[in-house]
């Protein structure tokens, strides 16, 4: 695929204004990160799922900020090309705007491009101020992991008329306050396109259906790693493809011709 520059937002805002799918991964250390910057995919996401994903919890909520560093620090030492987003864990933007600066700044300088948050409302100030001190800023909205016991489980959001105007509200609120980008997770479908169309950031969607700017999926789920059965949204790449270097290019070349998702089997 010839050499590539690193990515930039910049170079994030050229893509999603000229409808170019952006692919993103999440990834946890140094071997990964080297193999699916090779591979192309755009943005490596460095997520607190490593909780359950790496670490055995049944949830994301034990994962701390000095895991997140680490995790976060391995990935940089093997991209080369690709965004990095690191997630600020439970417990480290809650407490007050100045916790939530601090711990980005951290994050920041073990080298993530950005820091990702969970939820809407209460959080617009803290993605303000963050932008304003030069940090850049993904919000979560849908289903949000680290609210799973407020959510009841794993459900998807945005079914009725009154949480979807929530969403809306939550969304255009925190584009306003200057999230560069924008995760939605487990949301119809219909509604995720609207906020796409409507949004001036790029919206990246997992389980939000196929009209998103972009996707991202758990990396062991897409390679059929995870545990028990996955869900609905997951396709397993590995399955037909035989080495994780074609699984993964093939994730990418599927994102990018707007393959993946198929709202018939992976959307809600």
């Amino acid at each position: 695929m010839g050499i590539r520059k690193p990515l930039t937002m910049h170079r994030i805002r050229e893509m999603h204004a000229a409808g170019e799918k952006i692919s993103m991964l999440t990834c946890y250390d140094a071997v990964f990160a080297h193999a699916l910057d090779q591979c192309g995919v755009d943005v490596l996401l460095v997520g607190d799922s490593l909780g359950t994903v790496l670490q055995g919890h049944t949830t994301t909520l034990p994962v701390t900020i000095d895991d997140m560093i680490y995790h976060t620090a391995c990935v940089a030492r093997g991209n080369r090309t690709a965004w990095i987003i690191a997630d600020m864990p439970f417990g480290s933007y809650q407490n007050s705007t100045e916790s939530a600066l601090h711990h980005a700044s951290r994050l920041m300088q073990a080298g993530a491009h950005m820091v990702k948050l969970e939820g809407g409302g209460w959080t617009n100030s803290i993605v303000q101020l963050m932008v304003e001190r030069g940090i850049p800023v993904c919000a979560h909205l849908g289903f949000t992991p680290q609210s799973v016991h407020s959510l009841g489980g794993y459900r998807v959001q945005g079914r009725d008329e009154d949480t979807a105007a929530q969403l809306r509200r939550h969304a255009a609120e925190l584009s306003a306050a200057g999230a560069g980008l924008l995760i939605l997770e487990m949301v119809p479908a219909a509604l995720a396109r609207e906020l796409t169309n409507t949004l001036s950031a790029p919206v990246i969607g997992i389980g939000a259906g196929n009209g998103c700017s972009g996707q991202v999926l758990v990396l062991h789920d897409m390679l059929g790693l995870g545990f028990g059965k996955p869900p609905r949204f997951v396709r397993n790449f590995l399955e037909d493809k035989g080495t994780i270097e074609s699984a993964v290019r093939q994730y990418v070349a599927d994102v990018k011709a707007g393959r993946f998702p198929d709202d018939a089997l992976h959307s809600f």
